[in-house]
């Protein structure tokens, strides 16, 4: 007999084996691509992998309005806007239909859902990711924890859609401490200073200032994105520029 020590090395090989084989046969992930290889070139599979559910945040009073938030995850999902319908879970009844619609959302797909409470809002939202003919389900709740995150991971896996949710604090109450994530990816979301074309007055396309905060297999990064004003439904995104580290840069000492 193999002592202990062996059997467990051919046990491993033997894993390793199986787990090869079963990579080898699962087609490739679909992803939303940015079409900018400084974006996708930070993300696994070169874009926003499908099959799997994201997160996206605001910063100070955005954490509770989520408007830029929710604008910006309504634009991304637009290349999924073809496949089926798309269903929005709420906790307060604030979306603006018209205001999506004037992203090129298609309000005529959405499906509004308003919940009562976290808990609702996360099991409707796995309902809506696992329902049939779904191509894109919204959450709006406070956090979700670790075992939340595996269940809504689970029901991208089982359905066809992709999950985005968007963390929303009650106005004026306080943030909750952060703790681990099954997200896929986690982003944070900004309004940024639109520009008009040279010559033109008015106001520019939208634009947001993203940063991938966190993301598996991938590298976080920051931009600036504006509303892409081609026709073009796979590419909802223009790269306007990089943002430098966020850290600051040690003081300047000045001679004298």
């Amino acid at each position: 007999m193999p002592s202990p020590p062996l059997r467990q090395a051919r046990l491993a090989s033997l894993r390793a084996e199986i787990s090869a084989l079963e990579e080898g046969a699962r087609p490739a992930a679909e992803v939303i691509a940015f079409g900018d290889a400084r974006i996708d070139g930070r993300l696994p599979g070169g874009g926003l992998a499908l099959g799997h559910w994201h997160e996206f945040a605001g910063e100070g009073l955005e954490l509770e309005t989520g408007a830029a938030g929710a604008a910006f995850i309504a634009r991304l999902a637009l290349p999924l806007a073809g496949r089926g319908e798309l269903v929005w879970v709420l906790r307060r009844d604030d979306l603006h239909a018209p205001g999506l619609a004037g992203l090129g959302f298609p309000a005529d797909r959405l499906i509004q859902v308003c919940a009562r409470d976290d808990d609702e809002a996360l099991a409707v939202l796995e309902d809506a990711l696992r329902t049939p003919g779904v191509a894109a389900a919204f959450g709006e709740v406070e956090a979700v924890d670790l075992t939340a995150g595996r269940r809504l991971q689970l029901a991208c896996e089982q359905g066809t859609g992709a999950g985005f949710v968007l963390r929303r604090r009650p106005f004026g109450g306080r943030s909750r401490a952060e703790a681990g994530s099954a997200a896929a990816t986690r982003w944070t979301i900004g309004p940024a200073p639109s520009e008009p074309a040279a010559g033109e007055p008015g106001l520019g396309p939208p634009r947001w200032r993203v940063s991938l905060e966190r993301c598996r297999g991938g590298r976080t990064g920051a931009w600036i994105l504006e509303a892409s004003e081609q026709d073009d439904a796979a590419h909802p995104f223009r790269l306007v520029a990089d943002l430098a580290d966020r850290h600051l840069a040690p003081p300047l000492r000045l001679a004298g």
